[in-house]
Order: C-alpha cells, then sequence, then structure tokens
C-alpha cells in the first residue's frame, strides 16, 4: 500500500499544484473519492475547508485531510487510467504547451503518466537523465529504429549543466519535438508510445493471437492473450473491446508442454486448481516464448516479487543512491583530507613563528646567555627533528590517501567500462530481438494467409458437398418419378393389350356377325327371287318399323346399323387412348 501511495501522490501532485485550492480544493477532493471508490465524508470534507485558521491552506494543510481521508481509505479497487486521466485533466490545460507537437494529447497523457511512474521520490517532482535515456531507448525499441547514443550523451552534457533533470511537461515537449525520434510518423511514435505504456503502466508482459481449446464444446477458436503478473485475459480481438475470461495465476499454477494432436501443433497446457487451458501457439519459437513467460510470471509470484520493469526501476534507483552515497562519501573524505592537510599547515605555521620568536629572543640574549647557547640550539633541533618527522609522517599518509584515491578512481574507470560493454551486449540483444520481431511479423502474415486460404477450400469442399446431396437427393427423386411412370406405363399397356385383345375380339365378332348377315342376306335374296319367280311376287312387303334393321338367319338384330357404327367409333376412341 504504500508503493500505492506513492503512485497516487505524483498524480494528485501535479493536480494539486495546478488549482486554487481556496476555490477547487472540495471539486478535487470530491473527484479523488470518486475515480478512487472511496466513500464520501461531507461533513468531513466541510468541516476541513471551513473558512478559518484551520482550513486547507493554514498550517493544517491540505496534506493531512488526504490521507486521513482519501489515501487510507483506498483499497486498490479503481481503474488507475481513469484516476490518471482525471488529475491530467485538471493539470494539462494549464501547464501544457502551446507549440505544436508530433504526438497527440493521448500521447501526450500516456508519456505524463510513464513520468510520474519513472519520476524521482522527491518534489517538485522530476525524471533524472538515466532515466530519460531508458524511456527514449524503449520508445526507439518499439519504433524499430537505431538508438543514438552520441546524440544523447551531447543533450545529456547539456542538461547537467543547467539542472539536475526534466518536468513533465518538459518531457513531454522534448518527445513531442521529435528530436529522437527523426523519420518516424505520427503514427509510429504514438504506437511505441502505447506499446511502452502498456508494459511500464498496465503491466503487459506479453500479447498475441493464439487458439484455445473450449471446455464445453471443445472446438479451438483464435483469442487474443494478454499476460500480466497475476492473471491472463483473452479477447476475441486486439482492440480488447470483447473479453471472454481470464486464468488467474498464482504459485501453484505450471505450464508444461503437449505434444501434437488432433491436427494442432505447438501445444501447451495450463494448470490452475480448478481448470485446466490447452492452447496451442503459432509456431514452436512463440510455444517457447510463452510457456517461458508464463513460467517466469509464476516463479514471480511463488517468490512475491514486483513484474521485471518496477523490479529494474527499483535497481536503477538503488544504483543512483549507491553511487550517490559512494560520491558523497569520497566528498566527504576528501573536505576530511583537505581540513586534516590545513590543521596540519597551521601547526607548522605556528610551530614556525615560535621558533622565529625563540630565534629573535636568542639572537637578543645571544650575548647574555652565550653559556645556554648550545643548549638551546640542541633542543631546538631536536624539536626540528621531531617536526620533520611529523611532517614526514604526514605525507606519508597524504601520499597513501591518494594512493587509495587513485585505486578507487580505477575501480570507478573500470566500473565505466563494464557499464559500456553491458550497453554494447544490450543493443546486440535489442538487434536481435527486433530482428526476431520482424521474422514473427513475417510468419504471422504468412500464417493468416494460409488460414484464409484454407478456409476459403473449407468453404468451397462444403458447398461441393451440399451440392452433390442435393444431386444426389434430386436423382433419386428422378429415379422414383422414373419408376412411377414405368410401373404406369406398365399398367397402361397391360391395359392396351387388354384393349386390343378386346378389339380384336370384337372385329372377330363383328367379321363374324357380318359374314353371317352376307350369308343371311345372300339366302333371302335367293328365297325372295325364287318365292318371285313361282309365284309372280315383286317383292315380299311386311309391316315392320320404320328404322332400318338388320335381319338375320335368326331374325331381326339386336341393333341397327348405326348403333354398330357408334360401337365402332367407340372401340377405336378407347384404343386411341390406351395407345
Amino acid at each position: 500500500m504504500v508503493g500505492l501511495k506513492e503512485e497516487l501522490l505524483k498524480s494528485i501532485w501535479h493536480a494539486f499544484t495546478a488549482l486554487d485550492l481556496d476555490r477547487s480544493g472540495k471539486v478535487l477532493s470530491h473527484n479523488l473519492c470518486t475515480v478512487l471508490n472511496v466513500p464520501h465524508d461531507p461533513v468531513a470534507l466541510e468541516e476541513h475547508f471551513r473558512d478559518d485558521d484551520e482550513g486547507p491552506v493554514s498550517n493544517q494543510g491540505y496534506m493531512p485531510y488526504l490521507n486521513k481521508f482519501i489515501l487510507e481509505k483506498v483499497q486498490g479497487n479503481f481503474d488507475k487510467v481513469e484516476f490518471n486521466r482525471m488529475c491530467w485533466t485538471l493539470c494539462a490545460k494549464k501547464n501544457l504547451s502551446k507549440s505544436p507537437l508530433l504526438i497527440s494529447d493521448e500521447d501526450a497523457f500516456k508519456v505524463w503518466v510513464i513520468f510520474n511512474f519513472l519520476s524521482e521520490d522527491k518534489y517538485p517532482l522530476i525524471i533524472v537523465p538515466e532515466e530519460i535515456e531508458y524511456l527514449l531507448k524503449k520508445i526507439t525499441e518499439a519504433m524499430g529504429a537505431g538508438w543514438q547514443q552520441e546524440q544523447f550523451d551531447h543533450y545529456k552534457v547539456a542538461l547537467n549543466t543547467s539542472r539536475e533533470g526534466l518536468s513533465a511537461w518538459e518531457l513531454i515537449d522534448l518527445i513531442g519535438s521529435g528530436q529522437f525520434s527523426k523519420g518516424m510518423d505520427r503514427q509510429t511514435v504514438s504506437m511505441a508510445i502505447n506499446e511502452v505504456f502498456n508494459e511500464l503502466i498496465l503491466d503487459v508482459l506479453k500479447q498475441g493471437y493464439m487458439l484455445k481449446k473450449g471446455h464445453k464444446r471443445k472446438n479451438w477458436m483464435e483469442r487474443w492473450f494478454v499476460l500480466k503478473p497475476n492473471i491472463i485475459s483473452y479477447y476475441v480481438s486486439e482492440d480488447l473491446k470483447d473479453k471472454k475470461g481470464d486464468i488467474i495465476l498464482d504459485g501453484n499454477c505450471c505450464v508444461e508442454a503437449l505434444p501434437d494432436k488432433d491436427g494442432k501443433k505447438c501445444l501447451f497446457l495450463i494448470k490452475c486448481l480448478d481448470k485446466t487451458f490447452e492452447i496451442s501457439a503459432s509456431d514452436k519459437k512463440k510455444k517457447q516464448e510463452w510457456i517461458q513467460a508464463i513460467q517466469t510470471t509464476v516463479n514471480l509470484l511463488r517468490a512475491g516479487s514486483p513484474p521485471p520493469h518496477k523490479e529494474a526501476r527499483q535497481k536503477r534507483k538503488e544504483l543512483r543512491q549507491k553511487l550517490l552515497a559512494e560520491q558523497e562519501e569520497l566528498e566527504r573524505q576528501m573536505k576530511e583530507l583537505q581540513v586534516a592537510n590545513e590543521n596540519k599547515q597551521k601547526e607548522l605555521e605556528t610551530v614556525r613563528k615560535q621558533l622565529e620568536a625563540a630565534a629573535a629572543r636568542a639572537a637578543e640574549e645571544e650575548k647574555k646567555r652565550l653559556q645556554t647557547q648550545v643548549e638551546l640550539q640542541d633542543r631546538f633541533s631536536l624539536e626540528l627533528e621531531r617536526e620533520k618527522m611529523v611532517r614526514q609522517k604526514m605525507e606519508e599518509q597524504v601520499a597513501q590517501k591518494s594512493s587509495e584515491l587513485e585505486q578507487y578512481l580505477q575501480r570507478v574507470r573500470e566500473l565505466e567500462e563494464m557499464y559500456k560493454q553491458l550497453q554494447e551486449a544490450l543493443e546486440d540483444e535489442k538487434q536481435a530481438r527486433q530482428d526476431e520481431e520482424t521474422v514473427r511479423k513475417l510468419q504471422a502474415r504468412l500464417l493468416e494467409e494460409e488460414t484464409a486460404k484454407r478456409a476459403e477450400l473449407e468453404k468451397w469442399h462444403l458447398q461441393q458437398q451440399q451440392t452433390i446431396q442435393m444431386t444426389e437427393a434430386e436423382k433419386q427423386e428422378l429415379e422414383n418419378q422414373r419408376m412411377m411412370k414405368e410401373q404406369a406405363l406398365q399398367v397402361a399397356m397391360q391395359q392396351l393389350k387388354q384393349l386390343e385383345l378386346e378389339r380384336k375380339e370384337a372385329l372377330e365378332q363383328y367379321e363374324e356377325v357380318k359374314k353371317k348377315l352376307e350369308t343371311a342376306a345372300n339366302n333371302t335374296k335367293s328365297w325372295k327371287d325364287k318365292v318371285a319367280h313361282h309365284e309372280g311376287l315383286i317383292r315380299l312387303i311386311e309391316p315392320g318399323s320404320k328404322n332400318p334393321h338388320l335381319i338375320t338367319n335368326w331374325g331381326p338384330a339386336a341393333f341397327t346399323e348405326a348403333e354398330l357404327e357408334q360401337r365402332q367409333r367407340s372401340w377405336k376412341g378407347k384404343k386411341a387412348t390406351s395407345e
């Protein structure tokens, strides 16, 4: 809670110094209670801001109220970005430079928050040259550009001659001026600032796309994973708008690699107390990087250590404090040596004066003290010899201190050489990381193209399968219709054959009847001729029906010729219909 309080105080200090507390103290306090989720205490607020000698600008001051009624009640369940944005809003308008900058207001806000993180723990807040160099290197590395050490050294020399460091607004002007980002566009600089902001302020240790296996459907979905010191969050995409879930990390979690299975490669498993998560990385390198990053995070949780960037910041501060203490100690020793040397000089000067006085007195009393002159000279010689010995010892001590000082300076030079070698190694590592990042981006792009082509082929294959299934169904339906038509045709053919047989039978009966009719007609004609010849009759007149009837050998036919023709037409119509 002490570290959190220090972080809050830096942002509040900016807002506090930018406001006229007599008129705006209540507004600041109210806004702090709101963004920090601290219960409001209107009575204490009015009591503290009353117009008397106990008010916030009196000897009592604003800090006791801030500590007692606000900061001591903060539990950590608040949005740090929203808190910083509120403080930024109160102080930016008054302090932000009016000259045009190469960065946006949002980027300036992020630089301001980073300044509060890297600044020294003393007021007024400043950021020392070492932290400025660290921040500019991080931004340059995020932009993919080369670090200009010589240019910064010149700037550092010019800065050290005038002041100890920069304020937040001077740092924003420095980055916004583009002095250390020449040749880069606004978008590149903005993305670099955002990347450094995510790492230093939002504690984003690693992020990227991977495939995650579901717990219910057991399907694989692509998610954007974000690793923080105690949690892994995964989202639908990198815009972080649609959050799908969290993986809570603690000292009991572990991560291990898995063999390839079910067509998925580069698999690893995250084991927690209540759940396990199967994840597939894009390649072996990414898999190893994620495993190492998660394992490092779990190890830090077990050890109770802070995130790497916070630990590095603390080490840099401790190193600066150590160097400052050593420098102060060296200056103190040099001052002590100088004081001791001055004291000895004063002692020698006093002895010299005493000797001169004694010589003067001896010269005056030379005539009177001839007998004691030898004794005085011997005494003087002894004292002079003693003083010479003392002086020689002092010179030896000074030489010894000088030697120790030279050894210390040699050690400082060795440390500086080691620091330069370490910087060169860090530069090589940064270059390797940049090359690695370039290859990763190329691999990611190729993977995305391959995934898109595979999805398109699968879509075409699915459409082809659906078409084949529809064609098979239509073919089956046509086959069924053809079978039904063939059955109906067979029935119709059978009926046609039956009608043909019936027609043939009817024709045969008709031919037989016709033959019988002709025979009967011939017989009747022959009979009539005989009767007419023998009896003299011309014709046989018989009463009968007015309609002409067929006459058979057995008498009148059962139907007339008209009825017979009608039946013949009916048979022909049925035959044509069957055909």
